[in-house]
């Protein structure tokens, strides 16, 4: 039974390390934070070998989609569309530079209020796909165990302007989280497994 229980251990193991740098997989589990319309042309970024963030496939349509990151615990996927590009891509230039997250919160913050860094689109959208458990079941080609949250970018918005509160009514309810700032947004975070 120990012999077997190993076995089964060290294959999801390998299966799992495989699938976070197989391009195909990775392209598939992306995938699967987008919606379904725009999958087919959504641009894609993964991992190589190396764990060095690529580009897996080029779009032809507005949405982005991030595989996850090998090099991270847990499970996590985005979609979002191109005006959110600049954002997150000054995010990853500035933890390559070694700042930390609150030092890329203020950076970006300072950049989007002087004009130099592009600030996400009011209404864009993050979606994310995440959780400790989740992964990528090659077998059946799903994303299996996880949750999705939902940010939409309003940037300046505060409670007043939104009619949402600062911090959630209940589990799942909508709110406006850094009110007032540039990285202004509605969370939503529907209760785990949904």
């Amino acid at each position: 039974m120990k012999k077997t229980s190993l076995l089964i251990i060290s294959f999801l193991i390998c299966t799992s390390a495989i699938g976070q740098v197989n391009k195909k997989d990775q392209i598939n589990a992306a995938l699967q934070a987008a919606p379904e319309g725009v999958r087919d042309g959504a641009h894609v970024y993964g991992f190589d070998k190396d764990g060095k963030f690529i580009t897996l496939r080029k779009g032809t349509n507005n949405f982005i989609v991030r595989a996850d990151d090998p090099n991270k615990d847990g499970f996590e996927i985005v979609c979002y569309p191109k005006d959110v590009e600049p954002f997150m891509a000054r995010g990853r230039e500035l933890k390559a530079e070694g700042k930390n997250r609150g030092e890329i919160f203020a950076i970006r913050e300072k950049e989007m209020e002087n004009g130099t860094l592009q600030k996400p689109g009011y209404g864009s959208t993050l979606q994310i796909y995440r959780g400790k458990d989740a992964r990528y079941n090659p077998e059946t080609g799903k994303v299996e165990g996880g949750s999705f949250r939902y940010v939409i970018y309003t940037p300046l918005a505060t409670a007043k302007t939104t009619g949402l509160p600062e911090r959630p009514n209940a589990a799942g309810h909508p709110w406006v989280m850094f009110p007032g700032l540039y990285r202004a947004h509605i969370m939503i975070t529907p209760p785990s497994g949904k």
